[in-house]
């Protein structure tokens, strides 16, 4: 059984002292769905637009995310396995993410993990800024894997 959704958000937001530190808020968090977001104010680089590192962080955070939502803490666990992070323009706003995972597919990599131990899912983001411009895009293969 997926966390209720108030303990997602705090593992989310919370959890991982980086990722509290750097602001992220989980504005959405949904079996199938979440969206996050980090404001620019504490994340710039020296040219005063979003850090690489924080840009990062927002792309690879809702593959756990999603887990905690999705699927049963208590039988899986989540990794990633591979992520890429392609730049298209310098982030200088809050910038978004949303992720998502159909229930079919859901089930698929849990079905999956259950009978083979492990199930890879793959996610293809898009960065957002405040207007909606895409500023960088990412591919996470994930893995789930069963205690």
């Amino acid at each position: 059984m997926p966390l209720p959704l108030e303990l997602a958000r705090m593992f989310t937001e919370e959890k991982i002292t980086f990722v509290r530190r750097m602001g992220l808020r989980a504005d959405v968090l949904e079996p199938g769905l979440v969206r996050l977001h980090i404001p620019l104010a504490g994340n710039e680089n020296h040219i005063g637009s979003a850090y690489a590192g924080a840009l990062f962080t927002l792309a690879e955070i809702p593959g756990g995310a999603l887990f905690l939502t999705s699927f049963d803490a208590q039988r899986f666990y989540p990794i990633i396995k591979e992520m890429t992070l392609r730049f298209r323009r310098p982030a200088t706003s809050d910038i978004s993410v949303e992720a998502r995972l159909s229930a079919a597919e859901i089930e698929r990599i849990q079905s999956e993990a259950e009978r083979e131990g492990k199930a890879e899912y793959l996610l293809e983001l898009q960065l957002r800024d405040t207007s909606g411009e895409v500023v960088a895009e990412s591919r996470g293969l994930y893995q789930l894997r069963k205690h």
